[in-house]
């Protein structure tokens, strides 16, 4: 979910419209307008979601749904090695007929590998990405929440592509704070100490993401 931004936009908003609605008219005395004081928070929103007990929960069930599939595909891998090791070591022993007709089969396999393995990437990434962008909007009434009852009026997403942060001091992270209300909110219990991703880190400079396919393993 592009993100960029959208937090202090929201706020400002807010802001905005205050401002709108206290501009004296033409006919009235201008008066002084005090400032609003920034206050500024960062967040690696992404790490943020993927990290509450709710995003580790279905984080884990779609890596378990997905287990066969992930079996299937280093079975078939397997078998192509194997087919691959038994050609080159008995090449000079099969007539060009026989070495063809398995040189084909080998092929073939490979091919089929490349497609299964490209389906059950794509099936994957959509479904974890249906699971996760429903619970991005749910963190994101968190956050903004947070932040309006914290008194902050601009709050950036140091995740993703194109933040505009170059550095900011640690006490403006409010990730770990997102990820303890989130928690509180949902009422969903942390997963096994095994299956807990890291600690929430640090807003930083952001860098394309790849989510890990269910491909075979050898």
């Amino acid at each position: 979910m592009k993100r960029t931004l959208a937090l202090a936009l929201s706020l400002a908003s807010g802001l905005a419209l205050n401002a709108v609605a206290q501009t004296p008219s033409p006919t009235a005395a201008a008066a002084p307008v005090a400032a609003i004081p920034a206050k500024v928070a960062v967040i690696a929103f992404a790490a943020a979601v993927a990290q509450t007990n709710e995003g580790q929960r279905t984080l884990g069930d779609v890596q378990r749904k997905f287990e066969p599939k992930r079996a299937q595909l280093k079975a078939l891998s397997d078998e192509v090695d194997t087919l691959t090791k038994q050609l080159q070591a008995q090449g000079d022993k099969l007539s060009p007929t026989e070495s063809a007709a398995r040189a084909k089969t080998i092929d073939d396999k490979k091919k089929q590998l490349q497609r299964n393995m490209e389906d059950a990437q794509n099936d994957y990434n959509q479904e974890m990405g249906e699971a996760m962008n429903s619970l991005e909007t749910k963190v994101y009434e968190v956050v903004e929440s947070y932040a309006r009852e914290q008194g902050y009026t601009l709050v950036l997403d140091g995740s993703q592509q194109q933040t505009p942060i170059l550095w900011f001091a640690e006490t403006t992270n409010i990730t770990p704070q997102i990820i303890a209300a989130y928690n509180t909110k949902s009422g969903v219990p942390a997963p096994p100490a095994a299956q807990q991703t890291p600690a929430a880190p640090k807003p930083a400079a952001p860098k394309p993401t790849t989510t890990t396919p269910p491909a075979p393993k050898k």
